[in-house]
């Protein structure tokens, strides 16, 4: 039966809050938003699509909450979903006590 627990949410909250942090602020992803701009225009709603953080988010959360859902409770979904939560933790942390 396929089931999200709480563990499983926390998880794909903290994968979702990674992804979207590196498509929208993150040096590595930044040639794509250049792309992006350069493509379709720097006023363009793709455009802002990447940059926005809660915009990003939603379709983040779109592909991570079924891939949450229907695999949860695998050791793949959760190694992955942990390695990018504490990535996420860790950046908040570090701006933190910076």
């Amino acid at each position: 039966m396929n089931c999200m627990n709480t563990v499983v949410f926390l998880l794909a909250l903290g994968t979702t809050c990674r992804i979207t942090r590196f498509v929208t602020k993150d040096s590595l992803a930044a040639g794509f938003r250049t792309w992006m701009a350069a493509r379709f225009g720097d006023d363009s709603r793709p455009a802002y699509l990447v940059t926005c953080s809660w915009c990003t988010s939603i379709w983040v959360a779109a592909a991570v909450v079924p891939a949450a859902y229907l695999a949860g409770g695998t050791p793949a979904f959760q190694v992955v979903a942990l390695i990018l939560t504490v990535s996420y933790l860790a950046g908040l942390a570090s701006n933190w006590i910076d």
